[in-house]
């Protein structure tokens, strides 16, 4: 069911999702200092194209960084990467088979808005806790 969850998505947004992305990534690396969102960019952009079966979880021992990284993206790029996440859900909700997708995409706000200190995984995967000692 994933896969075809996921084939669908590609088809009905997730390209152009993964596209927009792609291309705030190349932007970000071409800039040399914003190299850190470059590559969450990236890593972002493979699970906006293909989302069904992974999820989103805290990296262990992130820190204050990844929350100022977070802010300064917020900022310059994650409103409007989360807006365009809004308004794809809002057209694939306007069909019966696009509300999985819709519910998919709003799953990726999160992450678009603060994409350091997160990892994505496969949802059946044991992911360690970050335990402070």
């Amino acid at each position: 069911m994933k896969a075809i969850l996921n084939v669908i998505w590609l088809i009905f947004g997730g390209l152009l999702l993964a596209l927009e992305y792609a291309l705030v990534g190349i932007v970000c690396c071409v800039l040399i200092v914003t190299i850190p969102w470059g590559i969450a960019s990236f890593r972002i952009a493979g699970y906006a194209l293909w989302p069904f079966g992974r999820t989103v979880v805290d990296k262990p021992g992130a820190g204050g960084w990844s929350v100022l990284g977070n802010i300064v993206w917020i900022v310059f790029a994650g409103w409007w990467i989360a807006l365009s996440h809004v308004v794809t859900a809002v057209l694939q909700a306007i069909t019966i088979i696009g509300i999985p997708l819709a519910i998919a995409n709003l799953k990726l706000i999160p992450v678009s808005l603060l994409p350091l200190g997160k990892d994505i995984v496969p949802s059946d995967a044991k992911y360690p806790t970050y335990q402070p000692s």
